[in-house]
């Protein structure tokens, strides 16, 4: 039994010194790699200051075996050891380690260790200061002895896992089974005066779905739908008498066109990852749809009637039975509503982009209903429509009078395009949009039924080459670049803006300095309302008092970097504005801001 027991023991002795395989006299080979070792976190996601499990993964094959973190004197071997490698700032704690089990030793006697899959934990903690939307790379070296019952080896192996850092913490569905069987993070003890960190409720499906359909509805009152709803509402008028089951028809259709922009509009975002309002970040999507505008505006203000014939839609949509041009505005007002992301709908858009498919286009089925319930709801009841005037020479001028809320889209349109296009290119796009006004204006003046016939044509020749023309001159040609990046310091609503990046946002946090990030866009109308409460001398003094640097993230053109950022905060579309105070998790505002609300957050510094 001695001399076994010597002639193990120098088998080991040898194989720590030549760190490689050694087998026992009259034993076969056997392969060196008998165990793999890989990491695991129960998180996909960890949040600044918010403790979570990882461990290290250790998969043996049939026969061989490990040892412990601690050896009995009485067991021959070599401990195992776990080295956490983890990024400036982060912390792990050791938890305890799985039980070991016996098993036969080289020389026969009795032994313990791991077998089989086991996974070995333990705590780790980023900093307070940990930027969301950012990635970190959690490291462990494994250092041990690998035996079978014919020979030994030692091991080392390094393994890794990429976690993305957000607001609060995502768990791993996956691992959550084997997570739940590792022993749990320790209390936090009873005397610990730390201020706790607060973590916002993962919101339930049902409340997202609510938020979804709510959100629509509430796109219809937003200016960039109205001009469309003011439309609609001069053809229902029109079609008060008419039978209900055509009144029906309309709003069904109209939904219809609704549904099947959303479906299409929401494909595109579960595919490409794409965040709401992306096709907005495209300035020549911007120009097509101020050209659009400025030309049935030019209509309702009765500069020229678009023939029953004719290719345009302007008649289509006013048409007695025209259901095309219902289906049409359904397509329009979804084509408009994007630059508002009204109350309730950042939330169900920004879990709509993490959420599987059929999930997520049930999101946007639910925003299109919202945004067509009105116009259904006025088809499905035509004692509501009846309660409206009657038909009568004031409609023209209630027509016209419409047309300024487009004139008034046109020009929301080209700020838009202020922020994409800068100097000469700017002047070209707008003079391109004169030669499409005056196309129209040519077609109206001379193209009158009543004219001759040579007269119509050449005006429709005319008017068709003065439109192209001018589409053709002002179609906006823009190199890809990242707006938040290509400025500097903007002193605008009584306060300095720094322009965005996530490295100046960390190195302020890691100053200790609170940031105040508004994650904007040009197109987006709600961010501009939210601007009102910047001059409030209340808010002012708070920034001020409080040492606040406030930070623009400008997402006008498309920025991934911006995108991942405030993606990683739990929304999918601006306007997102968030307060980072030191050792604290990001404070998350209301997607409509008041003064109020914003004071709220600001006195939470230094608390």
């Amino acid at each position: 039994m001695i001399a076994r027991r010597l002639l193990a023991t120098l088998a080991l002795l040898v194989t720590f010194a030549q760190g490689q395989s050694i087998d026992l006299p009259g034993l076969d080979d056997k392969p060196k790699q008998n165990v793999t070792a890989s990491l695991v976190a129960e998180v996909s996601a960890a949040a600044p200051g918010t403790p979570f499990r990882a461990a290290v993964k250790l998969v043996h094959v049939p026969g061989a075996h490990t040892y412990g973190n601690v050896l009995p004197p009485e067991i021959i071997g070599k401990p195992t050891k776990v080295t956490w490698e983890l990024p400036d700032g982060w912390t792990s704690q050791e938890l305890p380690w799985p039980a070991v089990h016996p098993f036969k030793s080289l020389d026969g006697t009795p032994s313990e260790g791991y077998e089989g899959t086991v996974y070995i934990p333990a705590q780790i903690t980023p900093p307070a200061t940990a930027t969301a939307g950012a990635k970190a790379e959690v490291k462990a070296k494994i250092d041990g002895l690998v035996c079978d019952d014919k020979s030994c080896m030692p091991f080392k192996q390094e393994a890794a896992v990429t976690l993305n850092i957000a607001t609060q913490p995502v768990i791993d569905a996956e691992l959550s089974p084997v997570f739940a069987t590792l022993p749990s993070l320790p209390k936090a003890n009873a005397t610990d005066t730390t201020t706790p960190v607060s973590v916002e409720a993962p919101p339930t499906f049902l409340f997202i779905m609510f938020s979804a359909f709510i959100g629509g509805l509430i796109l219809n009152v937003m200016p960039c739908v109205f001009p469309v709803l003011g439309i609609k509402v001069v053809s229902i008028v029109k079609q008060a008498g008419e039978d209900r089951k055509q009144v029906v028809m309309h709003g069904l259709i109209y939904t219809l066109g609704i549904l099947l922009s959303f479906w299409a509009l929401g494909g595109l975002v579960v595919a490409l990852g794409k965040g709401w309002g992306f096709q907005l970040q495209s300035a020549g999507f911007n120009f097509g749809l101020a050209a659009f505008f400025l030309i049935f505006g030019l209509n309702m203000a009765g500069v020229f009637e678009i023939g029953a014939s004719a290719v345009g839609v302007g008649q289509d949509l006013q048409a007695k039975h025209g259901f095309s041009g219902s289906f049409f505005s359904g397509l329009l007002a979804t084509l408009v509503s994007t630059p508002c992301s009204a109350p309730f709908l950042g939330t169900a858009l920004g879990f709509a982009v993490k959420l599987p498919a059929p999930q997520a286009m049930l999101l946007f089925t639910l925003i299109g209903l919202g945004l067509a319930s009105p116009f259904l709801l006025l088809s499905a009841f035509p004692k509501l429509v009846s309660v409206l005037p009657r038909p009568g020479a004031w409609m023209e001028s209630f027509k016209q009078g419409m047309s300024f809320l487009l004139f008034g889209t046109v020009a929301f349109m080209l700020w838009v395009l202020t922020g994409m296009i800068e100097g000469l290119p700017l002047l070209i796009l707008m003079l391109g949009l004169v030669l499409v006004a005056l196309g129209c204006w040519i077609y109206g003046r001379w193209s009158l039924p009543h004219k001759p016939a040579r007269t119509r044509t050449i005006s429709v020749i005319l008017a068709l080459i003065a439109i192209v023309s001018g589409l053709y001159l002002g179609w906006p040609h823009v190199d890809k670049q990242t707006s938040s990046s290509a400025h500097g310091a903007k002193f605008e609503n009584g306060l300095l803006w720094e322009p965005w990046s996530e490295a100046k946002v960390a190195e302020l946090i890691a100053a200790g300095k609170p940031v105040y990030i508004d994650f904007t866009a040009k197109w987006c109308w709600t961010c501009q309302v939210n601007k009102r409460v910047y001059p409030d001398a209340k808010l002012q003094e708070l920034f001020k008092k409080h040492g606040v640097v406030t930070v623009k993230a400008d997402y006008t053109n498309e920025d991934e970097a911006i995108k991942k950022a405030f993606t990683a905060l739990g929304r999918g579309a601006v306007p997102v504005n968030v307060l980072y105070i030191p050792g604290e998790k990001p404070h998350v505002l209301p997607e409509i801001l008041t003064v109020d609300n914003v004071a709220e957050a600001l006195n939470k510094i230094g608390q």
